[in-house]
This record gives C-alpha cells, sequence and structure tokens, in this order.
C-alpha cells in the first residue's frame, strides 16, 4: 500500500526549515578572489525567461534542465577567478553513476538529489551539504559508495581497464543504467517525480516533512509499460520513458521514445497519450509553456503539442504543430541517436517577442535551429535548405573549429538560453565505445577529449541568428552545461593532460575565459552527463559521477 493511499486524500504537512551550521571545510584554495556572492532568488530580467510553474517546488532547479522551458539559466553568482579544488576533501554524497541534478526542494535549505541510483534528501544550509535520508531504486542493483570509489579511484589508461573495473565492481552495468533518474522534477508539496529505466515512475516523499531524517518513502507508483509500444526503437532498446515535466496546471506529461501522455499528478487514473511516427525516437525530454504547449523532438520531427486542461491536440487550429528538421548519422560517442542531442528550450517571452523553440539538428555538422513555437509571423518566406516554413532560422555550428572541420561536429547537450543568446557545445572526441558508461568514463583520461563551443545571438528584427563568438580551443565532455545569468558566466566541464578535470567559465558576452575551478586528476572531478549548478553564495554544485559535492570556492 502506498503512502497516499493511507493517507486517504489527507493534506500533506509543509516541511519546515533544519539549519544546522557546517565549519569552514579543507581543501580549496583560490588564486584570486571572487566577486560578490549576493544571493538573487529572481528569475532573471523580464522576457528573457519562462514565467515560474506554480506546481514546480521552486522557479529554478526543479526540474532537470531548471525551468519548465529547459534554459539550463540559474539566477545564482559564480566568481571570477581561478580556484584549484580537491573533490575529495568537499563535502560529497556519494551516488550514481549519473547524478543528472540536484534538485531544489521546497525549502532553500534543502535539495534532493536525483541519481541512477535512486533519490538523497541533503541540508545545503550555512555552507554544507549533508545528507538527510536516501532511498535507492526499487527493483534495480545500487552500487554501494565502496564499490563506486572503487573503480573512480583508478587512473583510467586504457578502455580494456574501464569495461573490466565496471564487471568487476559495478556488476557489469551497462549504459541503460544511465535512464535511471536521469529526468524528474521535484513539485509543489515537495515530492519527487522519479522515471527507472524499467519505466515505473516513482513519487517519492519525505516520510516525515518536519523531520526529514526519519526517511523517503514512495507516496505512490505507475508503472508505464501498458502504455509502451512493442517495437523496438532505432537505439536497439525497447521504447521507454526518456522525460517528465509539469504544466502549468498541475498535470504531469510523461515524454516515451515514441509518444507524450499527460496523467494526474496523483499519478492514478489512465493516461491520455499520443503516439508518434513508428520510424522516430525520441530521446531527450520536453519543454512545457504557460498556456499548454508542450515542445519535443524525436530524430527527425520537432513537434508542438497542445494540453487544453482536459486533453492533448495535435490540431492545427488549437496551436499543434510539427516540422521535419536535418538528421544524420550516430555519432561514436557520447551523442546518442541520429537526430538532435537536445531537449528543446524555450527562447523569446513577453509582448512583442520573436517566440522561438530552439535545437541543435542531427547533422554530421550541426546546426542550430530555431522554430516558431506559436503562429508564424506574416509574410515570412521559407528560409533556403530547410525543411519548413515552421524554421525560423538555421546556422551551421563550427564550435570555433578550423577547417577542415572533423567527421562530426554533434552535440548531446541542451542549447544553453539567456535572453536571446544561445550556447552549444560539441560533444564528440576522437574515441567511442557502444556502452556509453565505459565510454563517458574514457572521454579525456583515455580518449582525445572533444573541443568546440560556440556562442549565437538571435536578432528579433532580421529574425535570423548571427554567430557572437566560438572557441575550439575549449573542452566540454558530457557536462550539460549551464549559465548564471547574474553573473553572465557560461560553465562546461573538461579535462586536459596538463590539470585535469576542471569546470571552465567563459564570458557571455565576450567568450573570455573568466572562471576555472580546477579539480585535478580524480574522476570525482568528471560530471557525466549531469548539469553544472551553484549555490546562491557561489558555490559550485557539481554533480558528479561519484555523487554530487559542494565545491567550496566561496565560502571554503
Amino acid at each position: 500500500m502506498t503512502r497516499r493511499q493511507i493517507l486517504a486524500g489527507t493534506a500533506v504537512v509543509t516541511m519546515v526549515v533544519v539549519v544546522v551550521a557546517v565549519s569552514a571545510l579543507p581543501g580549496c584554495t583560490s588564486d584570486s578572489s571572487p566577486e560578490s556572492t549576493t544571493s538573487s532568488r529572481s528569475s532573471g530580467s523580464a522576457g528573457h525567461e519562462p514565467p515560474p510553474n506554480p506546481y514546480l517546488a521552486a522557479d529554478k532547479y526543479a526540474v532537470t534542465h531548471l525551468d519548465s522551458g529547459q534554459s539550463d539559466s540559474f539566477p545564482d553568482p559564480v566568481p571570477r577567478g581561478t580556484f584549484h579544488i580537491d573533490p575529495g576533501q568537499m563535502p560529497r554524497v556519494p551516488s550514481g553513476p549519473v547524478n543528472i541534478i540536484t534538485m531544489a526542494a521546497t525549502s532553500e535549505n534543502h535539495r534532493w538529489i536525483s541519481s541512477s541510483a535512486g533519490v538523497r534528501y541533503v541540508d545545503v544550509a550555512d555552507g554544507g551539504f549533508r545528507l538527510l535520508a536516501a532511498r535507492d531504486t526499487p527493483g534495480v542493483p545500487v552500487i554501494s559508495p565502496p564499490a563506486l570509489d572503487a573503480v573512480l579511484d583508478q587512473n583510467f589508461t586504457d578502455v580494456g581497464q574501464i569495461e573490466a573495473a565496471i564487471h568487476d565492481d559495478w556488476g557489469g552495468a551497462t549504459w541503460q543504467r544511465l535512464f535511471n533518474g536521469t529526468y524528474g522534477l521535484v513539485d509543489k508539496d515537495n515530492h519527487v517525480y522519479y522515471v527507472t529505466q524499467n519505466s515505473q515512475i516513482i513519487e517519492f516523499g519525505l516520510k516525515n516533512d518536519n523531520r526529514p531524517e526519519d526517511g523517503i518513502e514512495i507516496i505512490e507508483q505507475f508503472d508505464f509499460t501498458p502504455f509502451l509500444g512493442a517495437a523496438t526503437t532505432s537505439l536497439g532498446i525497447p521504447e521507454s520513458i526518456v522525460g517528465v515535466n509539469l504544466t502549468y496546471d498541475g498535470h504531469l506529461a510523461v515524454l516515451s521514445s515514441r509518444a507524450l501522455a499527460v496523467i494526474d499528478r496523483d499519478l492514478e487514473g489512465t493516461p491520455q497519450q499520443i503516439r508518434f511516427g513508428a520510424d522516430e525516437t525520441v530521446s531527450n525530454s520536453m519543454a512545457i509553456d504557460e498556456h499548454g504547449g508542450i515542445y519535443a523532438a524525436s530524430d527527425k520531427v520537432m513537434r508542438k503539442v497542445v494540453w487544453n486542461g482536459s486533453r492533448l491536440s495535435t490540431d492545427e487550429a488549437d496551436g499543434a504543430w510539427s516540422a521535419a528538421y536535418d538528421f544524420g548519422r550516430q555519432p561514436p560517442a557520447v551523442k546518442i541517436g541520429i537526430g538532435t542531442g537536445s531537449t528543446p528550450t524555450l527562447m523569446g517571452f513577453g509582448a512583442g517577442s520573436d517566440e522561438l523553440v530552439v535545437i541543435t539538428d542531427g547533422a554530421d555538422h550541426m546546426k542550430l535551429v530555431a522554430f516558431w513555437r506559436n503562429k508564424i509571423p506574416d509574410g515570412f518566406q521559407q528560409r533556403p535548405n530547410t525543411r519548413s516554413n515552421r524554421i525560423a532560422d538555421q546556422i551551421p555550428v563550427t564550435a570555433g573549429l578550423p577547417d577542415p572541420l572533423p567527421e562530426f561536429v554533434q552535440s548531446e547537450q541542451s542549447v544553453v538560453v539567456h535572453g536571446y543568446g544561445a550556447f552549444v557545445v560539441q560533444n564528440i572526441g576522437s574515441g567511442g565505445t557502444p556502452d556509453r558508461l565505459v565510454d563517458v568514463l574514457a572521454n579525456g583520461p583515455v580518449s582525445e577529449p572533444p573541443h568546440g563551443m560556440q556562442r549565437f545571438e538571435w536578432d528579433p528584427t532580421s529574425h535570423r541568428w548571427t554567430s557572437a563568438w566560438a572557441r575550439g580551443d575549449i573542452v566540454s565532455t558530457s557536462m550539460v552545461p549551464a549559465v548564471s545569468s547574474k553573473s553572465g558566466i557560461v560553465l562546461v566541464n573538461g579535462y586536459s593532460e596538463a590539470d585535469g578535470w576542471e569546470v571552465t567559465g567563459l564570458d557571455w558576452k565576450t567568450g573570455e575565459t573568466v572562471h576555472r575551478t580546477i579539480f585535478g586528476h580524480s574522476n570525482l572531478g568528471n560530471g557525466a552527463y549531469a548539469i553544472i549548478e551553484a549555490f546562491p553564495n557561489g558555490d559550485l554544485l557539481f554533480n558528479s559521477i561519484g555523487g554530487p559535492f559542494r565545491a567550496t570556492i566561496a565560502s571554503g
């Protein structure tokens, strides 16, 4: 019996703040002083950010890619300068091997960790990062902290060593394990919606909202497998859930490899569902706007489906649309599938704005593509070499790499959006194995890491993209980049033989390197498909392959 059945509809009590003082921590040195770390919890300038979703736990960090519009933009400051951090000395919650995001709770002094191992609840007050409660993913073997570190403490020299370590210490975990908890959210009741690799939707909550140490329980569980197709997808695996998000009226949107569904947030009843083409595969999540628009991209088609509060619609009369875009081949490393590697990101808000949804396409040499997300402007003519007049503009991504370009210039990361600016990274290096878990460990220490990234600007007058700057010398392996809107710094996670793993921060306007947090050669500096976050005081929240930790660059 689930907790919801036990409670029989009784109200959930709002949790109280638990504040624990944590002393200064060792392991952090700085080569320069950080800028002011005054907290800012605003969502950004008017018209630049998606409107806050009242059903999420917070304006930011309560859903993968940080908000309903999937902007990968956060309001907390990031200091400028160079900082040296020993990850082994930082307050860490061991978990993984993928810890996609540490999500907001309804209390600013607490966070939910969403990991391939399950969920954890942590106290982040006063510069700390202390585990309060944990609940493992049911039905999935969990890698213990000693086994996790037994692999990550090794100095990797070849792919065979990594494969043997995973076999011996991680029970032969495969890349399908990466799907556990990849896309999740926290709602206004402080409940976590978590998706397993077996397409179970689990709603977690605290046993006692006033005392988190009492543990985490399952509120409700929903088996989504009866609503999935039987055919194997183009990825060679069965259809599965790839994303969840909340509509602005509080319903749970569930995106699978070939369908979109909406279900009540209490996980009761039968989902409403529409299915996509049998030759399509979706591998990333969705963006949602405040008017019920749900934006999802398969490996061939970008779609807007409309939720009107009672049903899903694909009718143009309701504002829905679909548009083909360019796709290509499966790259050898990091990226999954032949189409976009991006979760769609919304751009342009408010009266008079160009209202867009943006992705990178699947061409071997990718393009940044903007679609009109609502009405196509009167008189707009289809752009040359585009597949649809729904495409507002597209522009090749060179990522600052010299001619001739490598075989692939591609990305598995969403487009970072702040205002009319868009930032993309190039994720394809020289190596690559079919098992993306092996791949993400080898990328950098064993295989030559990928180089290149580029920032673009949308011109709402000409309705076109222009390139603002590019950096072909900077590395981004597999971590989702993010931008501090307060500091104007976009962050990536990369590796070099000289310095090992690091977070590199580039000035949003100029592309100049203005921040480095150097972790050294510890594998805990590998962000492995997760997103980069920050705290209000300027510390980094680094979602490491070995578990999230607080990089105390400001408080240490």
